[in-house]
């Protein structure tokens, strides 16, 4: 069960490994995208009609049709990850071997929608997937099995994304073939431990230029792709949004937070709340295209003393 792109590695890695049938893949029903709204499929569909397996997409996963799908696949385990519903009682206790979870975190840090973007913010050093039973409360369940990678700094939301995605694919199959030889132990999560990873909204790209400095670079490496760190440029009647691609953390820069601090053939510099500035490498003005510090300052008037909003 799942839908999200995070959740492609696992299907394929469980439909490749030997021992395992995938009996049926449940996702979500196919949304309007895009201008013209069409129907678009999820990732998982996408995936799962690559490998011609039988797909199910109930609009709530309550649905007592749905249940009676389940009931006659007789599944032995239901995996999921990146589902996007709760799942009900009925659902939980079906299988005789349990439901098993895939989560981009080290439970029980981010439990919750937006783990990878939330370990980026809070600065942390390493996060990791769990493998856990499921429970009726939100990542809550008993972990099976937990593996950790370093964050680099040139790690953003989409690198880890990706990575994640694959250590969590390898750590299910190992962990499922663990299930079924009874050779691995369930330990129930330590509550007072637990923190809680909201779901991102298109506001928190908005940067806020008295934070320090490195916590702007965290924003900026946390919301790539989506919201994407942003920030206003000054001048005009209209707000021009920017979208800041690539940063870094520049070691001193004078003036009040959003201040342009440099803007030559050197580079663009913006003064923060402390911490140094930062340094912006790679930017990109609503409706136009990436481009570099350099090229954008050759094209655009920004220059030093002006304020970023």
């Amino acid at each position: 069960m799942g839908t999200a792109e995070l959740a492609c590695a696992s299907l394929e890695a469980l439909a490749a490994a030997p021992g395992f049938q995938v009996m049926a893949v449940v996702t979500q029903p196919d949304r309007p995208k895009g201008r013209a709204l069409k129907l678009q499929p999820s990732p998982v569909k996408e995936a799962a009609l690559r490998a011609a397996l039988p797909v199910l997409q109930p609009e709530r996963a309550r649905d007592a049709a749905f249940l009676e799908d389940l009931r006659r696949l007789e599944p032995d385990f239901i995996v999921v990850a990146a589902y996007g519903q709760l799942l009900p009682p009925a659902i939980l206790a079906l299988p005789p071997q349990g439901c098993l979870n895939v989560h981009a975190s080290l439970l029980p840090k981010y439990r919750g929608a937006a783990p990878i973007q939330w370990a980026i913010l809070n600065d942390e050093a390493e996060t990791g997937v769990t493998i856990m039973k499921m429970a009726e409360k939100l990542d809550t369940g008993d972990i099976l099995a937990q593996r950790a990678t370093a964050l680099a700094p040139e790690d953003t939301a989409a690198t880890l994304h990706e990575r994640l995605a694959r250590l969590g694919a390898q750590l299910l199959v190992e962990t499922l073939a663990k299930c079924v030889n009874t050779i691995i132990i369930a330990r129930p999560q330590v509550e007072s431990q637990a923190t809680y990873a909201r779901k991102i909204t298109r506001d928190d790209g908005r940067l806020d230029w008295s934070l320090p400095a490195r916590s702007l670079w965290n924003r900026v490496r946390a919301f790539i792709p989506w919201p994407g760190a942003f920030t206003f440029l000054p001048g005009g009647a209209k707000l021009r949004t920017v979208k800041i691609w690539r940063a870094s953390v520049e070691g001193a820069s004078a003036g009040a937070p959003g201040t342009v601090a440099q803007a030559d053939k050197a580079g663009l510099v913006v003064a923060c709340g402390g911490g140094g500035g930062l340094r912006i490498h790679e930017l990109q003005l609503e409706g136009g295209r990436r481009l570099t510090a350099a090229e954008f300052l050759a094209g655009h008037r920004l220059q030093t003393g002006d304020r970023l909003g």
